[in-house]
């Protein structure tokens, strides 16, 4: 997949932009809040259909106006075009249309632009709670998989209504019908998760390894009581405690990742570095899972790409994502002479924008293709 051109209104800080992109690398380089982050994040937006960052809708329009637009034109690994518009008015809501055809639901256009980011706010994935992992899981299946993202609305429902019964009844049979709901949908979520997480595992370990140089073994499992036990056995088996606390104490909800270096737990013995590498690794791993399901080359956005970072894994991930398995690349970064330094001993040809209190300077003609 590769972006062939941005037109960018009124969307957080950047008025009014058109960018035309490379299909290779594409760089954002200026001080920190200039907008760097908000380009990516525009890219972002027209894959998913909302911010990587967690802001509402009318929090990125651009101050003082009442709504914003993003228009990207797409060219397909096979050679198709896509168009992907995306808006939000204050008084009419979100509209998201596809080669001017708008979406009845915004879930339906999931995955169709396969898009993977890198940045400083996956550390919540390390330091946060479960529910960061199982966002990350459900958001990165979702892009392969439309039937997990119906089960996992299903089930979250189920849920809330089970919750709600606990609270005001006993009724044995009617508890019932709710964990059969429950059983089919999360059953199923399960199982896609074990099976993405099994994938995912080696795939993390072999880039870690490309991007330490051997220098530490890392691990990645799905943590869930359903890998051990049906889930309505697990239902059965703390009802009369559901009732209680009323609240479903078991089920997917409670699933998570247990990230690990050299057998020990990530967020207690990975240095910085570490751990940024293992959220590198991951989110590659990624990259190659979905690039494989989809045939199509997902756009890699890296954000800030130097935090927590040495000079030297840096220039091992450029490396990493210049080889042929990768396609569309966008990078941030607020020092220029460094970046510079560091594509022009690992890449031959690359863009690079500097952006200045939301206006972006286009390349020099002796940067462009």
């Amino acid at each position: 997949m590769y972006l062939k051109s941005l037109s960018i209104l009124n969307f957080k800080n950047i008025r009014e932009e058109t960018l035309s992109f490379r299909r290779g690398i594409n760089c954002f380089v200026g001080d920190n809040g200039a907008g760097k982050t908000n380009i990516l994040d525009a890219v972002y937006y027209l894959a998913m259909g909302k911010s990587s960052l967690p802001t509402t809708d009318g929090q990125s329009i651009c101050h003082g106006e009442d709504f914003f637009l993003l228009d990207g034109q797409y060219a397909t690994d096979d050679g198709s075009g896509e168009n992907v518009v995306a808006s939000f008015s204050r008084k009419g809501g979100k509209i998201l249309k596809c080669n001017g055809k708008e979406y009845e639901r915004l879930s339906d256009h999931v995955g169709l632009i396969p898009t993977v980011i890198v940045s400083p706010s996956d550390t919540a994935l390390i330091s946060d709670a479960a529910d960061e992992r199982r966002r990350y899981l459900n958001s990165f299946i979702s892009q392969l998989d439309r039937a997990y993202l119906h089960a996992l609305v299903r089930y979250n429902a189920v849920l809330a209504e089970r919750n709600k019964f606990l609270k005001c009844s006993r009724d044995e049979s009617l508890l019932s019908v709710y964990d059969r709901q429950l059983v089919e949908h999360g059953t199923h979520v399960h199982e896609k998760r074990a099976s993405i997480v099994e994938r995912l595992e080696p795939e993390v370990s072999r880039i870690y390894s490309l991007l330490s140089g051997d220098r530490e073994t890392v691990e990645l499992h799905y943590r869930s009581e359903l890998n051990d036990t049906s889930f309505d056995e697990l239902l059965y088996a703390s009802r009369e405690r559901d009732y209680v606390n009323q609240f479903t104490y078991c089920g997917i909800h409670r699933d998570d990742l247990t990230l690990k270096i050299g057998g020990h737990p990530l967020r207690k013995y990975g240095s910085q570095g570490q751990q940024k590498s293992f959220l590198i690794a991951l989110k590659l791993a990624q990259y190659v899972l979905v690039a494989r399901a989809k045939e199509e080359k997902p756009i890699l956005l890296l954000d800030d790409l130097f935090d927590k970072l040495d000079a030297s894994r840096v220039e091992q991930l450029i490396r990493l994502v210049s080889t042929p398995e990768f396609g569309q690349i966008f990078i941030t970064d607020h020092d220029a002479e460094r970046l510079q330094g560091i594509l022009e001993n690992t890449v031959a040809e690359y863009l690079l924008f500097t952006v200045k209190n939301g206006t972006v300077i286009s390349p020099s003609p002796n940067e462009t293709e």
